[in-house]
């Protein structure tokens, strides 16, 4: 099973709002996910991140990998 750290879409049209899951690959980007470890906000000014860096890391030393753009957003924030 590949685990991905990535973001979930849930926010209205044209207003988006992303929390950042555990979820396996197979697995639609809005559907099933294991556990959620923060959200982004893109419309505030700066962007807001609000990530629980504890449960992330813990979540890459068991193999879990964060796509592209979390990992910029983790890069940001101090947890990579």
């Amino acid at each position: 099973m590949a685990v991905k750290i990535r973001l979930r879409r849930v926010g209205a049209k044209k207003a988006p709002f992303y929390r950042i899951v555990v979820a396996d690959s197979r697995y639609p980007r809005d559907g099933r996910f294991i556990e959620e470890i923060g959200f982004y906000n893109p419309l505030t000014e700066p962007s807001e991140v609000k990530v629980d860096a504890e449960k992330a890391k813990e979540w890459i030393k068991n193999g879990a990998q964060p796509t592209d753009t979390v990992k910029i957003l983790f890069k940001k924030n101090g947890v990579l």
